[in-house]
């Protein structure tokens, strides 16, 4: 039931029976295994529980360093639950670099729990919070401040320590799920790190929902912060990306895609209209009036989901791609040839999650693994490769139960 492979029998030597292990480890602890989300202020996270031989363990998953996108995930572990001999189970901090020290767990239901250290002076170095800092610049950045030039990411990278270390590894967590796919997906669906400027790398969840797909920060930062949705993707309105030359010029590619994000104000506009007099159809005495309406509706949907499904199940061929001149980008290293684009719109905002708005851009689908967005209004582009870790205990029960926790966070996160 839990994946424990160790022969039991031995373990019993030690004063430790199969019932104890059982009892007071697995089945206690059932509740807190699979995915779950730190309540770190602005910055989210991703915390994955697991049954390790004799030990459940908390690994805290980490993007690899800005801005090699396509290398693995880094982890390391925050607190561990074992049993020693015939006593309940110890639960220990694993957070600092002194080795385990007493910690606490409390499931306060079934979808949260919090982690509490109750010996925070293991979490300290000799040479104060200076060696702290660089310590964790190193394991967080892969690099010291010194090679940190730009002086907006050294603010952005100091006040993000001063936040988080503040919690001592005291925190609360929400259980997130996996995206459940489908057959019609454009892709697997699942768990992204991006590029976002001087921010550094950020996870994704990346989910479809009919028409749309959405892009949820599963950790974030003081503009956008974890919880939110990042990018949504308009599966309905594919662009039709110009010449490898013309796609050069970022006034043409501007062009192109204004041209879709009026189209889509006048079929948003047309749809309510045609909502609203269907309503009032509906509560009139003759119902015969609302029913043409009814069926152009569902004709018109049922047309668009055939375009949307003429165009995910042909298998694209590649086409040449290159960024714009003047739109940024962290990563060079991007792919030369994309399969499909789409029209999409992407969520910024100012320090503190201020002014928030969608702007318009652009969805390019390179592989069965990676993905970017051209954001038009910042003139950027933010690179997505998918996280290859096979996660257990992170299926969402139904599709209402990962929409629900999408809100959740989304709602937690404003």
């Amino acid at each position: 039931e839990y994946g424990v492979c160790e022969n039991l029998r031995k373990l019993e030597i030690t004063g430790v029976s199969c019932r104890d292990v059982y009892a007071k480890l697995l089945h206690r602890y059932r509740h807190i295994l699979g995915l779950w989300q730190p309540d770190i202020g602005p910055y989210g996270g991703l915390l994955n529980v697991v049954v390790d031989g004799l030990f459940i363990i908390g690994w805290m998953y980490l993007p690899p360093h800005d801005p090699h996108v396509d290398d693995p995930m880094r982890f390391k572990p925050l607190f561990r639950i074992h049993l020693m001999e015939r006593k309940c189970a110890t639960v220990e901090c694993m957070y600092g670099h002194k080795g385990p020290h007493n910690g606490h767990i409390q499931i306060v239901k079934k979808d949260e729990f919090s982690t509490k250290c109750n010996q925070t002076d293991h979490h300290r170095m000799s040479g104060g919070r200076q060696e702290e800092f660089r310590t964790w610049l190193r394991e967080e950045w892969g690099r010291t401040l010194e090679d940190i030039f730009h002086e907006h990411m050294q603010e952005l990278i100091l006040m993000k320590f001063i936040y988080t270390s503040q919690y001592d590894n005291c925190l609360t967590y929400r259980r997130i799920y996996l995206p459940p796919s489908s057959p019609d997906d454009l892709i697997k669906p699942g768990l992204f790190k991006g590029t976002y400027g001087s921010h550094g790398l950020e996870i994704v969840m990346l989910s479809f929902h009919g028409k749309k797909a959405k892009g949820t920060k599963i950790t974030g930062d003081p503009n956008i912060p974890a919880g939110q949705q990042t990018v949504e993707i308009d599966l309905a309105h594919p662009l039709q990306l110009p010449d490898i030359e013309n796609l050069r010029d970022f006034s043409e590619l501007s062009r192109i895609v204004l041209e879709v994000q009026e189209q889509v104000r006048r079929e948003e506009q047309e749809q309510e209209h045609r909502q609203e007099e269907e309503d009032c159809s509906q509560q009139a005495a003759s119902q015969p009036a609302a029913k043409p309406l009814g069926g152009e509706g569902a004709e018109g949907e049922e047309t668009a989901a055939g375009a949307e499904g003429t165009t995910q199940d042909k298998a694209p061929a590649s086409h040449p791609f290159v960024l714009p001149m003047g739109v940024v980008s962290r990563n060079e290293d991007y792919p030369r040839t994309c399969r499909i684009c789409f029209y999409g719109t992407g969520l910024i905002a100012g320090h503190g999650f201020t002014s928030p708005e969608r702007t318009p851009g652009v969805f390019v689908l390179f592989d069965d693994d990676r993905f970017g967005f051209i954001w038009l209004e910042l003139k950027s582009f933010s690179l997505y490769s998918r996280i290859k870790v096979s996660f257990q205990n992170a299926e969402a029960p139904s599709r209402e139960a990962f929409d629900e926790m999408l809100k959740n966070i989304q709602s937690l996160a404003t």
